[in-house]
């Protein structure tokens, strides 16, 4: 399988963040993998089809806000967090707290929670 291209920190621009997270289903994408846990695909829910998950996540990927591993046939997926507080300092938990504030994205979450 093609090996998924993530974004050297350098190469991590505000405006593509900010893209990414312009969206309530990736914002609460973000939500549910601000834990700090790598999460399987199948593990996360959202109200959308599974290929239009599939371009959310790609979205955040190809950012920078996520990184993705292929392990087998099976995708995992996890929050780039020391990477955007180094590059963009306090600019996740600004963006995570205020989505909790005004409840962006609390329609995903994860299987079976």
């Amino acid at each position: 399988m093609k090996q998924a291209h993530h974004p050297d920190l350098d190469e991590i621009g505000l405006i593509s963040v900010m893209g990414a997270l312009s969206d309530p289903i990736r914002v609460g994408l973000v939500r549910v993998l601000a834990d700090g846990r790598e999460r399987g695909w199948g593990e996360l829910r959202a109200p959308v089809a599974k290929s239009t998950l599939s371009h959310h996540l790609r979205v955040l990927r190809d950012a920078g806000v996520t990184r993705t591993r292929q392990e087998g046939t099976r995708c995992y997926v996890e929050l780039r967090r020391d990477d955007l507080e180094s590059r963009f300092p306090g600019l996740l938990d600004a963006v995570l707290n205020a989505a909790q504030d005004e409840d962006v994205g609390a329609h995903v979450g994860l299987a079976g929670a």
